[in-house]
This record gives C-alpha cells, sequence and structure tokens, in this order.
C-alpha cells in the first residue's frame, strides 16, 4: 500500500507522487508521521519542511508556508500551501522555512503595530469630537 503526496500552491502543483511509503511533517504540537492507512486528518503547518520517500527511493524534501495538511481515507495526502519550494537540500529548505517563518513573525509584528497606531488615531479623534468646545454648557445644567 501507498499514499498519494500532492502538494499544491495556487498557481501550480510542486509535488504529485503516487508511490509515498512514508512521510513526516511538523505542525504547532510537534512532529508526525503517516504511513499508508493512516486516519483521516486535518491541521495546519507553519513554515515547515514536509519529507517523505518511496519504496526504494531516497527522501525527498518540500518547503512550506501557510499550508493545510490533509490525510483522506489513509490513501491519500494532501497538502495546499501558500508558498512551496521542492527540492533535494534538506538543510537549504529548512533554512527557506526558518526564513519564511522569520518573515510572517515579522509580517505579523507590523500588522500589529499598525493596527495599535490606527486604534490610537481613532481614540484621539474621538476624544476631540466628545470634547465641549470653549464656552458652551451642557444641555440640563440649568445655566
Amino acid at each position: 500500500m501507498t499514499l498519494r503526496l500532492t502538494i499544491a500552491t495556487p498557481s501550480r502543483v510542486l509535488v504529485d507522487d503516487p508511490n509515498v511509503v512514508s512521510l513526516r511533517a511538523e505542525d504547532d504540537s510537534g512532529g508526525f508521521g503517516v504511513r499508508p492507512g493512516h486516519a483521516d486528518l486535518v491541521t495546519v503547518l507553519p513554515s515547515s519542511v514536509v519529507r517523505w520517500r518511496g519504496a526504494e527511493g531516497p527522501w525527498r524534501f518540500c518547503a512550506v508556508s501557510d499550508a493545510v495538511f490533509s490525510v483522506a481515507g489513509g490513501a491519500a495526502v494532501n497538502v495546499a500551501c501558500r508558498r512551496g519550494l521542492a527540492g533535494d537540500d534538506l538543510d537549504a529548505l529548512q533554512g527557506q522555512a526558518r526564513r519564511l517563518r522569520d518573515d510572517e513573525l515579522d509580517a505579523d509584528r507590523r500588522a500589529r503595530v499598525e493596527q495599535t497606531r490606527l486604534h490610537a488615531q481613532a481614540i484621539r479623534r474621538l476624544m476631540q469630537l466628545l470634547r465641549p468646545a470653549p464656552g458652551a454648557t451642557l444641555a440640563g445644567d440649568g445655566s
């Protein structure tokens, strides 16, 4: 028995291998393995490297970013990712995955800073609008 592995980005299929006997991946809970007959599974993969091999072949690798990983029917493994890069050099792909993860963290930080800036700007504007004009009296104060 084998697995069919498909790894795809929105623009192209990176890997379509029908003869996978063993696969390793990593989600936020840690690394895990998949073999033919595995129970159905859906998880999110951070920027990381997916590894697999056929019955006789060497390990193969694909760095993925922003990926959804699924096992269906114990025979099909599908990975849908925003970005991916298949290759034979594990060290280079792990470096690429680290760079992708660092880029994602940096983008998250920039988004939080911009969100905080916009929030502060909105509060300042509300305070300006709610502040009474000089010399104005509040309704119902008897003046």
